[in-house]
């Protein structure tokens, strides 16, 4: 199942690859693209995992960067 995520608030670049990396290692994603451009997180996540995907998601952006708004677009 696809999963958006608006990130606003994404400082820098490198920050979005980072937090694309661990996205992309967490259980039940199968692909994750973040764009610094556009502030979108797309995923691609196993069906049935989806909200402890988003949980997890959240959790790794946090980290990384703390004051950007994780929305979840749909």
């Amino acid at each position: 199942m696809k999963k958006i995520v608006k990130l606003e608030g994404l400082c820098c670049a490198n920050c979005a690859a980072k937090i694309e990396d661990g996205v992309k290692k967490l259980p039940g994603v199968k692909t994750a693209s973040l764009s610094f451009m556009t502030q979108r997180l797309v995923m691609e996540v196993e069906d049935g995992r989806e909200d402890e995907v988003i949980e997890a998601a959240r959790k790794v952006a946090d980290k990384i960067e703390p004051e950007a708004e994780f929305k979840v677009v749909r």
